[in-house]
């Protein structure tokens, strides 16, 4: 007797995808087999459809994959769909290589432009620069220490501001307003106007 086979859909019926999310937060890798079969497709259509090229679409696919793997403990069922929680990990992955390959880009244009750039007199360029430090060195001082130590970590660091909000372990509001009125605070040191 030969069995259906269902086309679009597993033949046998089997635990959903939150339920195994569930086993892959407790290191099932078989359970992992499966989720990949499940999601692997829709996630791969997803990145294509944001980066449009086909071999950063699979690197990232790959990327959000393994970050399913790792971040299983923190699906919560009750928050949504299995798929909906991947999909959002797909979406925030593919956008942020798109960022990151436009600040790539946007610093090659900047570097070819100082290529560009008529050379100054070396010795005041460095006396300049120098009191131009010292001038934002002191009006940094002038910040609260949350603010300092918020912009420290986006602008000198190079943190995006999840990743500051993550390592100070507050909200990312918090961090953002903390941010605005610490830049607000230095434009105002600095003299620059709006």
């Amino acid at each position: 007797m030969k069995q259906a086979v269902h086309i679009g859909g597993p033949a046998s019926a089997g635990p959903d995808l939150q339920e195994l999310l569930g086993q892959v937060a407790r290191g099932d890798q078989d359970a992992f087999a499966r989720v990949y079969d499940m999601v692997c497709g829709p996630v791969l259509g997803l990145v294509r459809s944001v980066l449009r090229d086909p071999a950063q679409s699979e690197e990232v696919t790959q990327e959000v994959l393994l970050e399913v793997w790792r971040s299983a403990p923190r699906f919560e069922a009750s928050r949504g769909s299995g798929m909906t929680w991947v999909l959002t990990l797909a979406h925030r992955r593919a956008v942020d290589r798109v960022r990151s390959a436009q600040a790539s880009s946007d610093r090659e244009h900047r570097a070819a432009l100082l290529d560009r750039t008529p050379a100054f007199d070396e010795v005041t360029e460095q006396v300049e620069s120098r009191l131009e430090r010292e001038q934002v060195r002191r009006c940094v001082r002038t910040l609260t220490d949350l603010q300092r130590e918020s912009v420290t970590l986006a602008y000198y660091q190079g943190l995006a501001y999840r990743e500051v909000a993550e390592l100070l372990s507050v909200p990312l509001g918090t961090v953002k307003t903390r941010l605005r009125d610490g830049l607000i605070r230095l434009r105002d040191c600095l003299g620059v106007s709006a």
